[in-house]
């Protein structure tokens, strides 16, 4: 809806007294044409806890009367600003996806935000931090440097390693394998034990990925293959790294809970005086530990609190 357009639409709804204020448009979620059309039956069986629960909060009844809708903190927690490159106001500093204004403004509904993580991370994300670096005056650097030759023959080593496997699987399974293993094991809610299975889990995995799996196809061609098990193989490696991590934090912060850490609700509980901090992990060679580098967090304004959901 066009701006001015909204802007009329309101001002004629509180013209004429409906107890809508210019600090808080009421939205109202009218269920009575679909239950009419449906039956409240099969409307009750879809949605009947959403309305026991609104009842018990507004002690109303939804299936009589409009369900009155208003947006909560969670969904008004996007709104950065940011270019056509997805770069804050802070140069070198991006702002991929929900956190972002360019879909969906300040709101952050769920479908959106996903899809919009999905667009910027496919489409917009591979160009922005080259194109950025292309605008900081360096020192050409020669072709004949020796960082650009080990480089250079670091990645023909890989592809060619990755060109020679003629095993069994096709990366398409690993990456699958891989996934259900994060899914059971470092998803929304997990265990310091479930979380040491999957550190043996891909460990094996990985192993058996550079052991068997069928490459096909050449590096002479358009080979999606190839470019795939790239990604696969270092999906390997961050989702050891997302596990460590995951196992270091002793806390349920947000919508990661550690079932160690919970309170007797159920909530998620916190340990600010141990976790307040930003962690950057540095990568040391292969098979060998990283590195955690803390940078601790100071809260003035608006400190931190307990979530709870009751």
């Amino acid at each position: 809806m066009p701006r001015d357009v909204a802007a009329r639409s309101i001002k004629q709804v509180c013209d004429k007294g409906h107890g809508v204020g210019l600090t808080g448009l009421a939205v109202y979620l009218d269920l009575k044409d679909a239950i009419k059309r449906k039956g409240k039956q099969v409307i009750k069986a879809k949605y009947g806890n959403l309305f026991q629960i609104y009842e018990k909060i507004t002690h109303k009844n939804a299936y009589l009367e409009p369900m009155k809708i208003y947006p909560a903190a969670h969904y008004t927690m996007g709104g950065l600003w940011i270019d056509y490159n997805l770069m804050t106001t802070i140069p070198g500093l991006y702002a991929l996806g929900e956190i972002n204004f360019s879909e969906h403004g300040a709101n952050r509904l769920g479908a959106s935000a996903l899809m919009q993580t999905l667009a910027e991370g496919y489409f917009i994300l591979p160009h922005t931090i080259a194109e950025y670096l292309a605008t900081i005056p360096s020192d050409k650097v020669s072709t004949d440097h020796p960082a650009f030759k080990t480089a250079e023959q670091d990645v023909k080593n890989l592809l060619n390693r990755l060109l020679k496997l003629k095993g069994n699987k096709t990366v398409d399974e690993y990456h699958k394998e891989l996934g259900l293993i994060m899914w059971n094991y470092c998803g929304m809610s997990r265990s310091a034990s479930g979380l040491r299975i999957a550190q043996e889990k891909i460990k094996i995995l990985e192993g058996e990925f550079w052991d068997n799996l069928n490459m096909v196809g050449t590096n002479d061609e358009l080979n999606q293959t190839l470019e795939k098990a790239i990604h696969v193989a270092d999906f390997m490696e961050l989702s050891q790294l997302m596990v460590e991590d995951a196992l270091h934090r002793n806390e349920s912060c947000g919508c990661h809970l550690r079932e160690e850490y919970q309170t007797q609700d159920c909530e998620a509980k916190r340990d600010d005086e141990n976790y307040a901090y930003v962690a950057a992990w540095e990568y040391k060679g292969k098979d060998q530990p990283a590195v955690l580098h803390k940078e601790e967090l100071t809260f003035k304004e608006v400190t931190p609190a307990q979530r709870c959901y009751k």
